[in-house]
C-alpha cells in the first residue's frame, strides 16, 4: 500500500517512497526519480520499519529506523538519528543524535532554505511533551521553549503554540496562544515575543503553515473554520474572503518559496472544494469533488448538551428537514490527543445512511482540540471521565429533544474512540440501541505493553502505577463487563495488520463478553493496518458490513425500491 512520499525540495526530482504491508505504520523506503518515473538503481533503500526520513541533500538522508539491537524506544520508534550519504552501506551512517530508550522516538529535519540552512533534531519524551535542538557546527543549541510547546521555524521567525500557561518575566501567556519571535534573537536570549493568536472561550486556533512572507493561519470559532493570512513583524491578521461558511476547510498547500496557497473547504452536506490563490489576494475555487448522494432536503444544526459537571459540550446535528423524528440517529465521537471533529462530507455516510432515513451525530467531546489545547487536558488521565460524561450527555440530549429513542440510538468510535465506545457500552449500556466499536483499546491494564501503547502513557496514566491505575480501572472496560446488566449489541472490528493498537484488544473483549452472555458481533480484516481496509474493496466491505448492522439493530428504512 502507498503510504507517503517525502520530496526534496525545491526541484521535486527525487522522493523517497514509504509502502506499507497491509496497511500498517511499518514501511519500506525506496528512492524515485521524479523525472525519470523510475525506482533509483541503488539508491536509498530501507526494510520494514517504522521509520523517518528526511532530505538533506540530493546525496543524504537523515534516518531514524530499526538500526539493531538498542536503536528503538519501549514504543518500538526510532532512538537514533543518523546522517546517511549516498553509496555507503547504512552500518556507516553517522549517528548524529540519541534519546532515552524511555522516550517516544526522536527525529532529524533540514531546512534547506537558502541562507538559512538549519539541522534541527529533537526527542519526543512522551506523546506531549519534545525537546527540540539545532545542530550547528556539531554543537546542539536547545531551543528553549516549553516541552509541551509546538514549535515552527521559518526564515527569520520562531512561532511558539502554547498548550499550556507560561510566564516570561512578568507576562503570562494562555494555553492556547501563538506567540512569534526572531529566531536568532531567541536562540541569544535577547527576543521580545509577539503574540500572533490568543484563543477565546469561542474560538481556538486549529493550524497554521508559512507562505515565504506571509503565514496562513486557520482557527476554529465554535468549530466552523475561519482562515486568515498574517504579516509577519506587524503580524496583522486579515480574515480570508471566499471561504464558503459552515464548513471545514484545511490547508493543503502553502509554498514556502512562493506565495500560493491551496485550501480544502467541505461540509457535511457540501462536497471537498479546492480553492487556489495567492496570500494576501483573492481565493478562487478550481476544483470540486462529485455528489454521492441529495442534499437537498438535507439540514446542519449546531446544539449544546451540558455534562454532569455543567460545561456546555457541542454537537452537529445531519437530517432530512421533512423526517419524521424521533428517528434512527448514528451519534459518533473520539475525545482524545487534541484531535478536533470538524464538519466533512461522506459520500459513504450519506448513501448508507442519511440517504436511507438516517440522522447523523457529531460529538464534539473534552480530549479533543476544539476549543483549544485546555479541551483536551483538562480530560486527561484522572479526569478522563469528563470524555465519557460529555457523550453520554449528548446521548441523553438527542432523546430528550425527540431526535430520537433509546432503542434507535447507535453510536460509533474507532480506536480511541473505540475505547470510548467500549466504555459506553459497559457503563452507560441504557442509553444506546447499538455500538460499533473499530480498532480499539480496551484492555486498559496491559495496553501500554502492546506495540505504541507506551507512547500513550501520557494521555491514560500508567498501569503499573498503582495511583494511575485506581482511576484507570474505573473505566477499562475489558475490566468492566457485567453479567447483571442488559447491554445492547456491539460490532466490534479489528485488523491482523494493526501494528499501532493490538487486534488482541478486540479479540479478548469479544470472547469475555461471550463469556459473559452478552450479544457480540465481531470482525477481523487479516489487512488495512490501523485504517482497518487496505484498499477500496475491503474499505466498502467493512462500510457495508458496520451500517447493515446499524440499519439491523436501530432501525433505518431502507431506501425506496
Amino acid at each position: 500500500m502507498w503510504a507517503g512520499a517525502t520530496v526534496i525540495e525545491p526541484d521535486f526530482s527525487l522522493a523517497l517512497i514509504e509502502l506499507s504491508r497491509g496497511g500498517a505504520d511499518a514501511t519500506v523506503v525506496r528512492e524515485f526519480d521524479m523525472v525519470t518515473k523510475q525506482f533509483v538503481k541503488d539508491g536509498f533503500e530501507l526494510p520494514e520499519a517504522k521509520t523517518t526520513i528526511a532530505w538533506q541533500d540530493r546525496d543524504t538522508v537523515l534516518v531514524g529506523t530499526d538500526f539493531g539491537p538498542g536503536s528503538l524506544t519501549e514504543s518500538g520508534y526510532p532512538r537514533i538519528a543518523k546522517r546517511w550519504r549516498r553509496g555507503r552501506p547504512l552500518e556507516e551512517a553517522e549517528t548524529i543524535f540519541e534519546g532515552e530508550v524511555t522516550d517516544v522516538s526522536v527525529s532529524a529535519g533540514y531546512d534547506a532554505t537558502p541562507g538559512y540552512e538549519r539541522l534541527v533534531v529533537g526527542r519526543s519524551i512522551d506523546f506531549f511533551n519534545r525537546r527540540r535542538f539545532e545542530l550547528r557546527d556539531g554543537e546542539l543549541i536547545e531551543i528553549k521553549v516549553p516541552t509541551d510547546a509546538g514549535v515552527s521555524v521559518h526564515r527569520d521567525w520562531l512561532l511558539i503554540r502554547l498548550r499550556s500557561e507560561w510566564t516570561v518575566g512578568s507576562t503570562t501567556y494562555p494555553a492556547g496562544c501563538l506567540l512569534a519571535a526572531r529566531y536568532d534573537d531567541y536562540l541569544a536570549g535577547t527576543a521580545d515575543l509577539a503574540v500572533v493568536f490568543e484563543p477565546d472561550p469561542h474560538t481556538s486556533l486549529e493550524t497554521f503553515a508559512w507562505t515565504r512572507d506571509r503565514l496562513v493561519m486557520i482557527s476554529l470559532v465554535d468549530v466552523v473554520s475561519r482562515v486568515e493570512v498574517v504579516t509577519p513583524g506587524s503580524w496583522e491578521r486579515t480574515q480570508v474572503a471566499g471561504i464558503p461558511p459552515n464548513t471545514n476547510t484545511v490547508l493543503v498547500d502553502a509554498d514556502e518559496f512562493g506565495d500560493e496557497i491551496f485550501l480544502d473547504s467541505s461540509g457535511f452536506d457540501t462536497p471537498s472544494r479546492l480553492l487556489w490563490g495567492r496570500a494576501g489576494g483573492e481565493i478562487t475555487e478550481i476544483k470540486r469533488a462529485p455528489s454521492f448522494f441529495d442534499t437537498a432536503d438535507l439540514a446542519v444544526s449546531q446544539h449544546f448538551a451540558t455534562s454532569d459537571d455543567g460545561t456546555r459540550i457541542p454537537y452537529f446535528v445531519v437530517g432530512q428537514r421533512h423526517k419524521k423524528i424521533p428517528g434512527p440517529t448514528l451519534l459518533s465521537g473520539y475525545g482524545g490527543f487534541e484531535v478536533s471533529n470538524t464538519p466533512s462530507y461522506s459520500g459513504v455516510l450519506g448513501r448508507l445512511w442519511l440517504s436511507r432515513g438516517g440522522t447523523y451525530v457529531l460529538a464534539n467531546i473534552r480530549g479533543g482540540g476544539e476549543y483549544g489545547p485546555t479541551w483536551h487536558t483538562q480530560a486527561m488521565r484522572e479526569n478522563r471521565h469528563l470524555v465519557y460524561e460529555d457523550f453520554a450527555a449528548v446521548a441523553r440530549d438527542l432523546v430528550e429533544r425527540g431526535v430520537t429513542t433509546v432503542e434507535q440510538l447507535g453510536a460509533q468510535g474507532g480506536s480511541n474512540g473505540g475505547l470510548l465506545m467500549g466504555v459506553m457500552l459497559t457503563r452507560y449500556p441504557e442509553l444506546f440501541g447499538a455500538l460499533v466499536c473499530s480498532v480499539p483499546l480496551l484492555d486498559m491494564r496491559r495496553f501500554h505493553l502492546l506495540l505504541a501503547g507506551a507512547s500513550w502513557v501520557a494521555e491514560y496514566g500508567d498501569p503499573d502505577n498503582p495511583d494511575d491505575w485506581e482511576f484507570i480501572s474505573e473505566y477499562s472496560p475489558y475490566h468492566n463487563i457485567s453479567t447483571d446488566r442488559s447491554y445492547p449489541p456491539i460490532l466490534i472490528t479489528t485488523s491482523t495488520r494493526d501494528d499501532r493498537v493490538h487486534p488482541g484488544h478486540a479479540r479478548k473483549m469479544t470472547a469475555a463478553l461471550e463469556e459473559a452472555g452478552h450479544r457480540v458481533h465481531y470482525y477481523e480484516n487479516i489487512e488495512g493496518g490501523h485504517a482497518g481496509a487496505a484498499d477500496n474493496a475491503q474499505t466498502a466491505f467493512r462500510a457495508a458490513l458496520i451500517y447493515e448492522f446499524l440499519h439491523r439493530t436501530v432501525g433505518a428504512a431502507p431506501a425506496d425500491g
